[in-house]
């Protein structure tokens, strides 16, 4: 887990931050001033995070105050991650979009404590494929202590869990190659079936990605006004929700995918399983059921690489529905995505909890050193 994740969730626990709050529950304050100031400091990141030092963030920090000081820092990492890694891809940004809603303030003379989320829609282009621009969404939940300088309100420090904490050193070099990637290909490449082979089919991929969608927590691009599925329980908090997201798409009767719920995988919506919750719970129970496969593993240079075994690269071969694990340490999943579906070039994109993501590029925000686990769902 990283350092700034750490902190960011002991934060959140202990402004008693709302982890599954909606757009409809949070509310915005009476301070007008306040909420000007938030509004214009998140719009400014916006544009520095695609445009880098010609939009002046300075101003919005107090070179007094250490903690301001490393507040501003990791903003301008983000930049630098985020640019470093469209150069690797081939890629633009091209606009960033940002709509915060604030849960929770307090105000006690000159300082303001604040708690609230922030939803964001990024945009891209390819520059060897110039299609239409590709947009995704991220969503982070936020702390944040302002100090009045001068009259003015300024960031004196902050935490979040981010999902572009990364080393902008660290991105792997190798080309994701967009020629005969698309999905049309990928829906060829699968074998033809008669309808009662369909019928006895066990996992409904389309509605396993509406789920996904559906369900993608705060992230722009989400559905269900920005909220979690409130009949499973939230495990943000408490380790991280992503491995009960991916299982409640893969599992759920009603909307999700609609794989058997056997008593070994889940127990119930007021709490779940290892198997169900906690990334090697998953991964052994989906292996050892059969219901995945594990197509390949490895570096993002592994899973890319076109070889007589997978000619297309072994990422190429996932379909929608199926998911992706991300191993920090070896033989230690720290994280599971569900691919909902490619860009026009063919990347494959992904929705996940904790760090919510919406339609994503599958390895934005990870590293060279990440191995990823491409399982595919039977």
């Amino acid at each position: 887990m990283r350092t700034w994740f750490r902190i960011g969730l002991i934060a959140l626990v202990a402004f008693q931050f709302p982890l599954g709050v909606s757009e409809a529950s949070a509310r915005q304050p009476d301070n007008q001033e306040l909420t000007v100031f938030l509004n214009r400091a998140i719009e400014t990141r916006g544009h520095y995070l695609i445009l880098g030092e010609k939009v002046d963030l300075d101003t919005y920090y107090i070179r007094s105050d250490k903690s301001s000081m490393a507040a501003l820092e990791h903003e301008k990492k983000r930049h630098r991650y985020l640019d470093a890694w469209a150069l690797k891809r081939n890629l633009q940004f091209i606009d960033c979009y940002n709509e915060i809603r604030i849960v929770r303030y307090k105000v006690q003379a000159d300082t303001a404590n604040v708690v609230f989320i922030v939803r964001q829609r990024l945009g891209y282009v390819n520059m060897k494929n110039m299609l239409q621009p590709q947009r995704f969404g991220l969503g982070t939940r936020h702390v944040m202590t302002l100090k009045k300088k001068k009259n003015e309100w300024r960031i004196s420090r902050e935490w979040y869990l981010d999902p572009l904490d990364e080393n902008p050193a660290l991105i792997a070099d190798h080309q994701f190659h967009p020629e005969n990637a698309g999905s049309e290909d990928r829906q060829d490449q699968e074998p033809k079936r008669h309808d009662s082979e369909k019928t006895r089919a066990r996992y409904d991929r389309d509605k396993a990605v509406r789920y996904a969608d559906k369900y993608a927590g705060l992230a722009w691009g989400a559905g269900n006004n920005n909220r979690y599925n409130q009949k499973y329980r939230d495990y943000t908090g408490v380790g991280g929700d992503c491995t009960n997201f991916v299982s409640q798409v893969l599992g759920d009767p009603e909307e999700g995918g609609g794989l058997p719920l056997t008593p070994r995988w889940y127990a119930g919506p007021a709490g779940g399983s290892e198997a169900w919750v906690r990334t090697d719970g998953l991964k052994h129970f989906l292996l050892n059921s059969g219901y995945a496969r594990l197509k390949d593993k490895g570096t993002f240079e592994h899973i890319v690489k076109q070889t007589n075994e997978h000619p297309l690269g072994a990422i190429r071969e996932l379909r929608p529905g199926d998911l992706i694990g991300y191993e920090l340490k070896k033989g230690d999943v720290d994280h599971f995505s569900v691919i909902v579906g490619f860009d026009d070039n063919g990347y494959p994109l992904v929705n996940c909890h904790t760090t919510d993501r919406y339609r994503v590029p599958f390895d934005l925000g990870w590293d060279k050193k990440t191995n990823y686990l491409l399982f595919s769902i039977k």
